[in-house]
């Protein structure tokens, strides 16, 4: 459960379903129930089957604190699921819990969706990173002899060890990636107007298709690869008449290799301290990012997808809190 996108997956006979429903909580957040109930439908949910939450809702702007997020969700999926359903919330000390337990210390449950996913993987996975890439944030997570090595388990803790890295494929402001983009025969440096985000610059170079563009535009016009082109010339001041097709691909590559690098650079920080690692699990809508910067480190690339498949991946913390609470014996749920 994001900020912007309800991510859920239903396991049933070994059969694994994925649904991803775009939804900006700080936009309508009296409609969050009604979104989730919209979700459970779609997976034919059922008042007899287990479920398991993760989140990462409860740093919306909506909420003055994170403890005020979690207990909104807490409420929200209950009024959404009913009073009878088994809820499990996935906490950062990598157990379930109830949503009364959750209730009485919320932070324990604040942004857990990462380690839901590096938990999964190290199951089957003794020694490796996992780069996770969504819309928003890059997740960068050591797996070592089977078990989740992390040095942060809270967001700050783990934006000073570089085992979050705020950017992504879709929602990223340019101008938090770069400074200076090449014009002409030399560089000019960008607005700090909001003009274009990542969506424009993967949507241009075909990283991404027009349906991957889950977010508002910034200008409010169609996600397509030509008002890509148009919002991307602005972070120059320009526009369509004023720069060629040339000129906002040479920009858009340079948004996109200044990305890659700085996930390469906090994967750097991180394989640092595990040089022994080989290899990246690579995962999220923006899994090529992953493995570029991965490749630039010197590690291997390995999709996630291979092991859950495309739309599974890119639903990643939800597929994996279905498959972890699985896991349980009934006694313990």
């Amino acid at each position: 459960m994001g900020g912007v996108n309800l991510k859920a997956a239903r396991l049933a006979d070994d059969v694994l379903t994925t649904v991803i429903q775009p939804f900006e909580l700080q936009r309508a957040p009296d409609r969050l129930a009604a979104a989730l109930q919209s979700v459970a439908a779609r997976l034919h949910s059922t008042p007899s089957d287990l479920h398991a939450l993760t989140m990462t809702a409860e740093l919306s702007q909506h909420f003055r604190t994170k403890r005020d997020g979690v207990r909104f969700v807490l409420e929200a999926i209950r009024a959404a699921l009913g009073s009878d359903a088994i809820i499990r919330v996935w906490c950062t000390d990598g157990r379930f819990r109830t949503p009364a337990e959750v209730a009485s210390d919320p932070l324990q449950a604040a942004a857990s969706n990462w380690l839901a996913t590096a938990t999964f993987v190290a199951a089957g996975s003794a020694d490796t990173i996992v780069v996770d890439v969504g819309s928003t944030t890059t997740d960068v997570i050591p797996i070592v002899g089977g078990t989740v090595a992390v040095v942060g388990r809270t967001d700050p803790d783990r934006l000073r060890s570089g085992e979050l890295v705020y950017t992504g494929a879709l929602r990223t402001p340019l101008e938090a990636i770069v400074k200076h983009v090449p014009l002409g025969d030399d560089v000019a440096a960008v607005s700090a107007e909001g003009f274009a985000i990542t969506a424009d610059v993967h949507l241009w170079l075909g990283n991404l298709s027009a349906e991957d563009y889950t977010v508002p535009t910034p200008d409010g016009r169609p996600a397509t690869r030509v008002f890509a082109g148009e919002r991307l010339a602005r972070l120059v001041c320009a526009d369509r008449d004023l720069l060629d097709e040339a000129g906002i691909h040479r920009v858009a590559r340079a948004v996109a290799e200044a990305q890659i690098d700085d996930v390469r650079a906090a994967l750097r920080r991180v394989h640092a301290r595990h040089p022994h690692i080989k290899t990246a699990i690579v995962t999220g809508l923006g899994d090529f990012l992953a493995a570029a910067a991965a490749e630039r480190v010197g590690l291997t690339p390995v999709a996630l997808a291979a092991v859950l498949g495309p739309d599974a991946a890119r639903a990643a913390p939800a597929a994996a809190v279905a498959h972890l609470l699985r896991a349980l014996r009934p006694a313990r749920v």
